[in-house]
């Protein structure tokens, strides 16, 4: 059988999938064989393409380590008056990034990056910092519009969407990168509950359709001044022009 046929298979018998450390073990082992099977598949192949290219980064086992924290974190909650598992969101934020060329910490970050928001503040982030670096920390630290240990204490919505867009204008471009892929991700599941549900899908959030389609303006404004990459930038554009025109007559 040829490289390019070979099917890696593995059992996940023994495999106990309520143990972090067993789920991190097992996806570690499926990751190096592939990464092991696709290096060689490169090196035969490379010297017949000349459009053969090397990724920007190669995920390491840090990063499936961040995935297994972030979904313990996040275990039980969904998304906002769905039924979707939050971690769907920071996945795709996670995606985003690495998308418009980010690295591993920047990666991991758009993981946790509502970890200490919406999972113990403070003390939170010191275990970040511990686990995954002090630059993931800070990434993290700069995408939080709330550091309360308690997330049914934070400040009022508008308060801190405020500070947020105005905290927008001193942060490293590391915080741009995984903030606007976040704003863009959030953005793009708001639209399409409109066009699947009506604006009455509005109805779930804690501030108006008004006050949301000022945010998002907002942001997007932040954003560009900032110089965030185009490739969040521009879809951004489109679905912050989508909500505006859906929401603002509320």
């Amino acid at each position: 059988m040829s490289k390019a046929n070979k099917k890696f298979l593995f059992s996940t018998e023994g495999v106990d999938f309520s143990d972090d450390s067993a789920i991190e073990e097992f996806a570690r082992t499926v990751w190096e064989a592939f990464m092991n099977a696709n290096g060689e598949e490169n090196n035969d192949t490379k010297k017949n393409s000349e459009f053969e290219t090397e990724p920007n980064v190669r995920l390491s086992a840090r990063y499936f380590e961040a995935v297994a924290y972030a979904s313990g974190l996040h275990e039980g909650q969904t998304r906002k008056g769905t039924t979707i598992p939050y971690m769907s969101h920071l996945l795709g934020v996670s995606s985003l990034v690495l998308e418009a060329l980010g690295d591993e910490d920047q990666a991991i970050a758009a993981l946790l990056h509502d970890a200490a928001e919406d999972c113990g503040g403070e003390p939170r982030l010191q275990e970040i910092d511990s686990m995954f670096g002090p630059r993931v920390a800070s990434i993290v630290r700069g995408c939080s519009d709330s550091l309360v240990q308690d997330p049914t204490v934070k400040a009022p919505w508008r308060e801190r969407k405020e500070e947020y867009i105005a905290h927008l204008q001193g942060v490293s471009m590391d915080v741009i990168l995984v903030s606007c892929a976040d704003k863009l991700h959030n953005a793009r599941a708001i639209w399409t509950d409109i066009q699947r549900d009506g604006v009455e899908t509005m109805n779930r959030f804690n501030a108006s359709g008004e006050e949301i389609a000022w945010y998002y303006t907002s942001l997007l404004a932040a954003f560009e001044l900032r110089g965030a990459p185009k490739d969040l930038l521009i879809p951004l554009r489109e679905v912050v022009l989508n909500l505006s025109t859906a929401l603002e007559p509320l």
